[in-house]
């Protein structure tokens, strides 16, 4: 028989992030002294009849409205079954992005691993306990933080001190694309003239760049500096095949796609038709931690290698039982104002900067599941008042 699911809950909550606002367009967080922007994640528990429950924070708006089609399927149905479990949501899925898919796969392996003892990592197989981070910038401001190519050079030079063996740019959005686009190629000839021979060197204009001809010559620029990778660069949403194997021929630099590519199939012809150079993957974008180490090991099979997106306790497992990455990204680090990270963690558990010990490594939590315990009081104290209950 086995364990049973019982009930699904899902609370929306909010917190507050200081001094963080964000730019012109109202999209990209930024250092906004004075400010306060709140900022609404998603708790998801999953109930069974053995008395342990499978638990993950994260998630969004889109992907929990997509909870409402399939949670009421997984009630009654064996948690363990998480393969069988994916295929069927991700059919049910198939008209929407399948974000919903994630968080709700993470909570199972949290169950799995307490339900076995073991961390996730070692139920995935674990490859190493420490991770090299890279330090991922908030995007560029006008407000006296990251607002100029000197001090995203000077922040370099403090995440290098720090330990880091990586540093990614996250530049200016919108506003005068020239005036951007020149200041944007003055920061990594900056950062790159600072730290180039200390660090590996990233960039993600989180597809800002108006036009191929401008991701061009920021690109030529990236090549001029040596850097690692080259992310999401123009306006074409990050999806394009075409248009980013285009890129890869007439650059130097590797190109990091699949970040905004919704599914396996989707990233595996990316790959496939040579459209990319390393391949993004995230635990909650992708289908949870079944769909992320899908892509991983896809990656591996065409010999290349998978960047984990964003930072949080499911991608650290994923991580950790994945040769074929190179870094964890602790985003978004600045020199004024804190992490994104929502206050729900008790214990030790954190993505701010300090984590990172002298040698730029973070590590892999080892207590059963995900490892980290949440504090649902907070969550409970700060809800929404979207509270949906599946039974």
């Amino acid at each position: 028989m086995g364990p049973e699911i019982t009930k699904i809950v899902s609370t929306e909550f909010s917190y507050p992030l200081q001094d963080v606002g964000t730019d012109e367009h109202g999209f990209n967080l930024v250092y906004e002294p004075g400010s306060t922007t709140e900022r609404k994640l998603f708790a998801i528990e999953v109930q069974t009849d053995t008395g342990i429950s499978g638990e993950y924070i994260g998630g969004n708006s889109p992907g929990a409205a997509q909870y409402n089609t399939v949670a009421d399927y997984l009630v009654g149905k064996n948690p363990l079954e998480r393969e069988k479990h994916w295929s069927e949501v991700k059919r049910a899925l198939r008209k929407y992005d399948r974000m919903g898919i994630g968080p709700i796969d993470i909570a199972l392996w949290d169950f799995a691993g307490k339900y076995y003892d073991a961390p996730i990592h070692e139920l995935l197989g674990t490859y190493r306990d420490r991770i090299p981070a890279y330090a991922s910038t908030y995007h560029g401001d006008e407000n006296g933080g990251l607002d100029s190519p000197e001090a995203f050079a000077d922040f370099a030079e403090e995440c290098r001190d720090r330990g880091f063996p990586g540093y990614k740019i996250h530049g200016w959005g919108g506003g005068d694309t020239s005036r951007d686009l020149d200041r944007e190629i003055a920061a990594v000839h900056a950062v790159g003239e600072r730290v180039g021979d200390e660090m590996d060197l990233m960039h993600d204009p989180a597809c800002e760049l108006e036009t191929f001809g401008d991701a061009v010559k920021l690109g030529r620029a990236l090549d001029e500096e040596g850097f690692f990778w080259y992310e999401d660069p123009f306006r074409d949403g990050g999806i394009s095949q075409h248009a980013h194997r285009k890129l890869r021929q007439t650059l130097d630099t590797p190109i990091l796609q699949t970040e905004h590519v919704r599914g396996l199939e989707i990233a595996t012809d990316f790959v496939a038709n040579e459209a990319t150079d390393f391949v993004r993957a995230d635990p909650e974008y992708d289908g949870g931690i079944t769909g992320a180490m899908k892509r991983a090991r896809m990656a591996e099979g065409f010999g290349l290698d998978t960047e984990f997106h964003a930072p949080g306790p499911a991608q650290r497992h994923c991580i950790a039982a994945t040769r074929n990455a190179n870094y964890y990204e602790m985003a978004l680090v600045h020199p004024e104002c804190q992490n994104t990270q929502p206050p729900v963690y008790l214990g030790d558990y954190s993505d701010m900067i300090e984590v990172v010990d002298d040698d730029g490594t973070v590590p892999v939590p080892d207590g059963p599941g995900l490892g980290v315990e949440y504090d649902w009081e907070y969550v409970e104290s700060n809800a929404t008042g979207s509270v949906h209950v599946y039974e």
